[in-house]
């Protein structure tokens, strides 16, 4: 019943969220056209990736500028890392929905610089990329713009990370929420590059994430069309981690996911993060049906996978610290980390 009301809620909050403005030529989410007709001008030609700045924010912490050639625009980056030179593999950590602001919201809300501190590991954080799903989007969006999020973290990042920070080219990827759907396409898109994925409160199904994906667009005013066009475009099936299950396959596989029940966390104080008390729940009962769901197709497909159904936990940051810690024991040794 919770997860059949968190559709109709989605299903609503897309109805009723501020459309962006059509691009000339283009048709709106809902306009009746093909994904062809969707349209807008074609993205930039892609330039010179280019790192411009690198800044020590302690001797384990740097912050990076890099201008990005596919969405010809500066992205930050900050990289958790050992201060020895030795070589090490990468561990690809992204955001949720909205994203920090000047740092990853992991850095903010968890203790992820301090429970990597020793590890033999470059703890990779993009910044940025409100409700973009950290893909390529097949149109600019005139909200959001232009959006290439994928080929940034698996063709323009990992080359720069490997040779600043000296990445040994093993790696993996995990993420929250939005980032965690992320990291699971990403891995099934290219399962070449990464060894290990987790998801913290992920949904890697868009059977049960279509809706609320396209209605999280929708509430931050973009139009939700832009990304891989109406459903039922080939491109969601081509983005959806349940359908390409079979490329996990030999991959390290962490899930986590708490029931929507108030656990001990719902008492402590989180200054630095205002937390959506009253979504928390449903949401997270939602995301509990969604990787019971995707639990079950790994497991018809013979793929296995370390999947942790929590007794309580909400949508919230202090349970991600948890997972975060938690999948340490798959994630680490899966790319030969200390």
């Amino acid at each position: 019943m919770r997860g059949l009301v968190t559709v109709v809620l989605a299903l609503l909050l897309l109805l009723t969220a501020p459309q962006a403005v059509a691009q000339p030529g283009s048709a709106g989410l809902g306009s009746g056209g093909s994904s062809g007709s969707l349209g807008g001008p074609p993205p930039p030609s892609n330039g010179p990736t280019e790192l411009l700045s690198r800044t020590p924010l302690s001797p384990t912490r740097t912050a990076l500028w890099i201008r990005s050639g596919a969405m010809q625009r500066d992205i930050a980056v900050q990289v958790l890392h050992p201060t020895s030179g030795a070589a090490r593999p990468s561990f690809y950590l992204l955001d949720g929905l909205d994203p920090g602001v000047g740092q990853s919201t992991w850095t903010n809300a968890t203790d992820a610089e301090r429970f990597f501190a020793g590890k033999n590991v470059n703890v990779v954080l993009p910044i940025g990329g409100i409700a973009g799903y950290y893909t390529d989007w097949t149109w600019p969006d005139p909200v959001l713009g232009n959006y290439k999020w994928e080929t940034f973290l698996t063709r323009e990042l990992p080359p720069i990370i490997n040779r600043e920070f000296r990445g040994n080219g093993v790696n993996a990827i995990g993420g929250l929420s939005m980032g965690g759907h992320a990291a699971f396409a990403l891995a099934t898109r290219n399962p070449w590059l990464y060894r290990a994925v987790a998801g913290y409160s992920a949904c890697p199904d868009n059977f049960f994430a279509q809706f609320p994906m396209l209605a999280s667009i929708a509430f931050r005013g973009a139009n939700p069309g832009n990304m891989w066009g109406l459903p039922g475009d080939p491109q969601w099936a081509a983005h959806d981690p349940a359908a390409n299950v079979g490329a996990l396959r030999g991959k390290a596989i962490y899930l986590w996911t708490g029931n929507g029940v108030p656990g001990p966390h719902e008492f402590e104080l989180k200054p630095q993060l205002p937390e959506a008390i009253f979504l928390g729940g449903p949401i997270e009962a939602y995301v509990l049906s969604c990787v019971a769901a995707f639990a079950q197709r790994l497991g018809f497909a013979r793929i296995p996978a370390r999947v942790v159904y929590r007794p309580t936990g909400t949508h919230s940051w202090p349970y991600w610290q948890d997972a975060l810690h938690d999948s340490w024991g798959t994630i680490g040794p899966a790319i030969g980390a200390r």
